[in-house]
């Protein structure tokens, strides 16, 4: 005998409990902001060293979130998130609100001219945005830009680079959780 799904009755993909639901805008909005500054306490807690190892984890998740999701950030969230990160990492204060105000600015005219884009253009653009940024910050904390101080960030450099396709897995996966449906519809 064959078993329709008529007579097996709705599939468990697709009962009661997913139909009449949407993704809570309180989870959405907590997830993705939560996450860019928890990625911005991220090298304060791993490793003290005399020189930077760790890249900006904070940045990096903020542009992975840009080139993920284009909608989600607005512009102008780089100021805050930026004063978060300021407070945080121990830079200046006022070169993250700078710095990450303006990557967002440039990602939104990159965009407006390149709309449709594929994952090694993101990374491209990713990378430079991260080269400009290690050096920039580098710039804005004072150090004057001298041989040692360059082979100094370097490696932070480098693994800033090479870290874009975590970040975008990171960053689909915490998409994902953004978007569960649990909030009742009426």
């Amino acid at each position: 005998m064959i078993n329709s799904d008529l007579q097996m009755g709705p599939h468990p993909k697709y009962s009661r409990r997913q139909i009449n639901r949407e993704p809570s805008p309180l989870l959405a909005a907590s997830v993705l902001y939560g996450s860019i500054i928890l990625a911005s306490w991220v090298p304060t807690f791993l490793v003290t060293t005399s020189m930077p190892l760790v890249p900006p984890m904070g940045f990096l998740l903020l542009i992975g979130w840009r080139l993920m999701r284009p909608g989600t950030l607005p512009a102008w969230i780089g100021c805050p998130l930026g004063a978060i990160d300021d407070l945080v990492s121990g830079q200046p204060f006022g070169s993250a609100i700078l710095l990450w105000a303006v990557t967002l600015l440039a990602f939104e005219w990159f965009e407006s001219r390149f709309p449709w884009r594929g994952f090694f253009q993101d990374w491209l653009a990713s990378a430079i945005a991260c080269g400009f940024y290690v050096v920039l910050a580098a710039l804005v904390s004072g150090a004057v830009l001298s041989l040692p101080i360059l082979a100094a960030i370097t490696p932070q450099l480098l693994l800033s680079m090479a870290l874009y396709p975590m970040i975008a897995a990171m960053v689909a996966t915490l998409d994902r959780i953004r978007l569960i449906r649990i909030r009742e519809i009426r």
